[in-house]
């Protein structure tokens, strides 16, 4: 898990390029590749985001996420040593589990595991009663547990979870084209800037973690995560995963779609708002909802600016999901 103990490698020793996780992972992986998106990496992930010193997540949100009327989530997740369980994190074993997919895992985790993974949080320190209770009645927490977990989601997550699951399908339906175009390699390079492949191992640089992974016979799955932010998070237990940022999450709250007075008069007002509201991925009836079009009149400006070079078009399931290029990056940010 993300910060966790149970989750990491044991063995350190220092790196020449700094300390790393070396991920054993072979041309001959990549078959094993797979995507997913994770309701429960979401929520952690935020956790993680809301106690950083990080300014992309907004001061609302922050208010709005506070875990202090849940005081067994807040046990498991914020505790002394920024741990949180790995049995709160399964590897999806779908491509796009719901939260109540993954609370069933969480509750039929066995007793034993649920206990040592939240009483290794507070090793130590004395715990609070909220995680003794998982050392007399373990099944009675885990039910407590999912339980402020619904909560947390319903107030934090749930209100920006449409565009949460659009960026990670934009993600998915990218990498998937950039892989059939060119090589199955593009589903892994440049993941982010933290991650390396030297073609037999991915390399993960951190500040204070070294060591020895393989799959053990695992697939290795991607999780694009909004609230990772600037971070990568690997896991291993139960599994083997990934989380990353998908590109956008910085505009997670982003509500204008007033461009400067420079881009609308290039594109004109309508187009240059366009433009703007795509540093996240949209689709068409996205798109006339937030600016106040007719349907046909947003699909005809996403047609232009799309043959303009200006955004890109990816499908994620049913939908057509439209983003800016690196072009339409430029246009914006040089305003």
């Amino acid at each position: 898990m993300p910060h966790g103990r149970t989750g990491w490698a044991t063995a350190v020793r220092p790196c020449s390029n700094g300390r790393v996780i070396r991920f054993e992972f072979g041309a001959a992986d990549l078959a094993g590749v797979r995507f997913a998106h994770s309701p429960m990496a979401e929520v952690v992930a935020s956790v993680f985001a809301r106690r950083s010193a990080a300014a992309w997540p907004s001061a609302a949100w922050r208010a709005r996420s506070a875990l202090d009327r849940l005081p067994t989530f807040r046990a498991a997740v914020d505790g002394p040593f920024g741990y949180a369980p790995d049995f709160l994190t399964p590897v999806p074993t779908v491509a796009r589990p719901s939260l109540a997919d993954e609370l069933r895992t969480i509750t039929a985790t066995p007793p034993a595991v649920a206990a040592e993974q939240m009483l290794a949080g507070w090793l130590g320190r004395p715990a609070p009663p909220q995680v003794a209770r998982f050392a007399a009645d373990p099944r009675a927490g885990l039910t407590v547990l999912a339980a402020e977990i619904r909560q947390y989601f319903a107030t934090a997550i749930a209100p920006l979870w449409p565009r949460l699951r659009a960026l990670a399908d934009a993600e998915i339906a990218a990498r998937a084209r950039a892989g059939a175009e060119r090589g199955p390699r593009q589903l892994v390079t440049s993941l982010h800037p933290k991650l390396d492949w030297d073609g037999s191992a991915l390399l993960l640089r951190y500040p204070d973690k070294s060591g020895e992974w393989t799959l053990d016979g695992h697939d290795l799955a991607l999780l694009p995560t909004a609230f990772a932010g600037t971070e990568v998070f690997a896991m291993r237990t139960g599994g083997r995963a990934l989380w990353y940022a998908p590109r956008g999450f910085g505009s997670l709250w982003s509500a204008s779609t007033a461009p400067a007075d420079a881009l609308a008069a290039l594109l004109g007002p309508t187009r240059a708002a366009v433009l703007s509201l795509l540093a996240a991925p949209h689709s068409t009836g996205e798109v006339a909802a937030a600016i106040g079009l007719a349907a046909a009149t947003a699909s005809h400006h996403l047609t232009t600016l799309r043959d303009a070079g200006l955004i890109t078009a990816a499908r994620a399931g049913r939908r057509v999901l439209y983003q800016r290029t690196p072009l339409g990056e430029q246009l914006q940010t040089a305003q």
